[in-house]
């Protein structure tokens, strides 16, 4: 899968929520984990994060709004239960994306989702624990930019075992200049 992606919360208090989304982004394979303005324990964080994921990915606690960053190129997408909010199904994810999640008591404030490039809904009746949301958008990314046979028609799986596309190797040049005018044609590998 090309690109990469951080998980994030705003004004997360809940420490075993954070541990749960730091274990989760873990196992999806974050790039990073970010929390703006969070009101937790770091003890209590790596009760409910047994996959000691801070070890492994990154993890960024942004103490005050105003010291929050993020890399060149990564586009905020605020995960926010709003009317105008696209819906999670109907979402392009960009190839470098931080997700963000508001605090477990409220909503995402508005100064943040004005940083947002989007703000996406997962469509259920009601909002989602933060772990549970997070849980989902990163299931979301992967099944639809990751590597994967289409489903089928019919119930089940695929009848016939899936290979994904294996990334480029690049062999010897098929042509070669040398002098000015001049062109040298070459047999690719195993040719005779």
């Amino acid at each position: 899968m090309r690109g990469y992606f951080g998980i994030g919360a705003e004004g997360i208090s809940k420490a075993m929520n954070l541990g749960n989304l730091m274990r989760t982004a873990h196992a999806f394979g974050a790039g990073f984990v970010f929390t703006i303005e969070a009101e937790t324990k770091a003890r209590i964080v790596r009760l409910a994060d047994t996959a000691a994921s801070e070890g492994q990915v990154p993890y960024y606690p942004f103490e005050r709004f105003e010291d929050f960053r993020l890399p060149k190129g990564c586009e905020l997408v605020g995960v926010e239960f709003t009317d105008d909010a696209i819906p999670m199904p109907s979402f392009r994810h960009p190839a470098r994306a931080a997700y963000i999640f508001g605090s477990e008591r409220g909503s995402l404030s508005p100064r943040v989702q004005a940083l947002c490039t989007h703000i996406v809904k997962i469509p259920t009746a009601f909002c989602l624990n933060v772990a549970t949301a997070g849980a989902i958008v990163m299931y979301d990314r992967l099944i639809t930019m990751g590597r994967f046979a289409e489903r089928p028609v019919a119930a089940g799986g695929p009848k016939t075992p899936f290979v994904p596309k294996q990334d480029h190797e690049w062999g010897t040049p098929l042509l070669r200049l040398t002098k000015p005018g001049e062109r040298v044609f070459l047999k690719a590998k195993g040719e005779d």
